[in-house]
This record gives C-alpha cells, sequence and structure tokens, in this order.
C-alpha cells in the first residue's frame, strides 16, 4: 500500500550508520464506529452493545491506513464480543495491515456484550512486555511496556489510555513516570484524556524525562479539533524527528503519527 501525506519518503531525514527511524503511531479507534458530530454520539450509542454493518469496512481502512508504520498504539478496541461480531479488533488489524506482532490486554471484560481492550501492533518482536494496572476509583484502566531488542536500541513503549478524572490521572502519570527506566530511551504514547499544559506541569512526568514536542497536535474530536489529549512523549535518548495529526476522521479521535530517530549500540 502506498504512503499518504506525512509518510511520503522525506529527503531531509538522511540517516548515518548506526541510526534507525521509526514510524509510530497512536490511535483512539473507537471500537471501528465512524463519527461525524456529537449527534452520533446519541445516535449510534446502540452500537457500542450490538452489532452494526459498515464496522468492518471501517476496520479495512484503518488496516489500510496503519500499514505503513513500525509500530502502532491502539486504544477503545474489542477483544471479541457480540458488538464486534465476535472479532478481535486488534488482531484483525494486524492481520489486514501485515503486522508480525501484537498484543491485547482486556481493560473491561463485559462479555458477552463488550470486551474492552487496548493493543499494539508491531514490525519488531518485544524482548520483554508486561501489563499493569493503572490506579484508579473505577478498576479497568491498564498499560502496557514492551522493551524491544538491540535493532531498536532497546528502546522501551509505554502504552497506556487514561481516565478522565483528574485525580485518577494525576495517579496515573505518576505510575506510568516510574515505569521509565533509566537512561533507557523511552516513548509514552496514548489516548492521555488530558490537554499537553497538564502534562508539562506534572513533577512525576517531569522526574521520569519523559517530553512533550513544542506543540501537540489537536486530535479531538475528528471532525473539528480543538483539543490536544493524544500524545507521544519521548527521553532525551530519543530524537523526535516529526509529529502530527493525520486528517483521516474514521474515529471520533485523529491518530496521532510521529517518526523518530535512535542511536544503535555500536
Amino acid at each position: 500500500m502506498t504512503a499518504e501525506g506525512p509518510w511520503l519518503p522525506s529527503p531531509a531525514l538522511s540517516l548515518p550508520a548506526g541510526e534507525r527511524r521509526l514510524r509510530l503511531l497512536s490511535f483512539n479507534i473507537q471500537v471501528g464506529l465512524r463519527t461525524r458530530g456529537y449527534g452520533d454520539y446519541l445516535s449510534q450509542a446502540w452500537k457500542h452493545a450490538l452489532p452494526s454493518r459498515g464496522r468492518r469496512r471501517t476496520l479495512d481502512q484503518m488496516a489500510e491506513l496503519l500499514s505503513d508504520y513500525d509500530f502502532v498504539a491502539l486504544q477503545e478496541a474489542d477483544a471479541g464480543s457480540v458488538r464486534s461480531g465476535f472479532v478481535d479488533q486488534v488482531r484483525y488489524l494486524a492481520q489486514r495491515a501485515g503486522f508480525p506482532y501484537h498484543g491485547v490486554t482486556v481493560t473491561r471484560d463485559l462479555r458477552p456484550v463488550a470486551q474492552h481492550c487496548m493493543g499494539y501492533l508491531s514490525r519488531l518482536p518485544a524482548a520483554r512486555s508486561s501489563e499493569y494496572l493503572l490506579p484508579s476509583r473505577i478498576p479497568g484502566r491498564r498499560a502496557l511496556k514492551l522493551e524491544l531488542g538491540p535493532e531498536a536500541a532497546g528502546l522501551t513503549l509505554l502504552l497506556a489510555h487514561l481516565s478522565l478524572g483528574r485525580g485518577d490521572q494525576h495517579r496515573q502519570l505518576d505510575f506510568l513516570g516510574g515505569l521509565v527506566p533509566d537512561s533507557t530511551p523511552t516513548v509514552l504514547l496514548g489516548d492521555l484524556n488530558c490537554d499537553a499544559e497538564r502534562l508539562r506541569a506534572h513533577p512525576g512526568l517531569g522526574r521520569s524525562g519523559l517530553l512533550l514536542p513544542e506543540q501537540s497536535p489537536l486530535t479531538f474530536p475528528s471532525w473539528r479539533p480543538a483539543r490536544g489529549i493524544d500524545h507521544i512523549l519521548v527521553t532525551p535518548q530519543v530524537r523526535l524527528h516529526r509529529i502530527e495529526a493525520l486528517s483521516h476522521a474514521i474515529s471520533d479521535h485523529l491518530p496521532l503519527s510521529a517518526e523518530i530517530v535512535l542511536s544503535l549500540p555500536g
């Protein structure tokens, strides 16, 4: 499949030997539902509990977009239930987009109606992976930690989908900051449900070394983006070459893409 827009080969990024570029994407896929306005949240509410036409077609369009990336973090997917037609959406996207590796963590198991989950698609294997329950008044928020091998400079990837409440978010960001290993290239990506100013002011993130770009792209709502609540943060060992929201209004969030550069071990 051909690349679009920001992912056309960039002559401005010429890497010397010993460096590697990775294309990352974070995407809240809203269980494969299209939302074109706030009214759809009411008129399509039944689709969060029952199967509906068009969901598979939307997933196929998502897979075409995802196929141009090296690693994709997915939020608000379904792991196989009535509403998704018993389709594990992360596995389905991995197969359709040609990713050899994928993983899923179920965040709220409401079978048979729903299996809320988040997950990832990867072209690189993880040497180690861990799953964590995030602190929250209402259980169900989780984080994934993946440690890649030397072909990706030992990169650590933290994936999360945070709560809506400010108190829960503060505790969850503290927890995520504590997962960042010392002197190791690390990227945190996901739907963090808060603006960049809150993240920059959070002391736990500051201590971890995770940094935001100077300008955080607006990702929500997809039909008229007014807030940047999806984020990709990096530690100083990771060079962030480019970050932007893609103009693909397939979900109620725009996909957030980034291009990073890593120094490989000599």
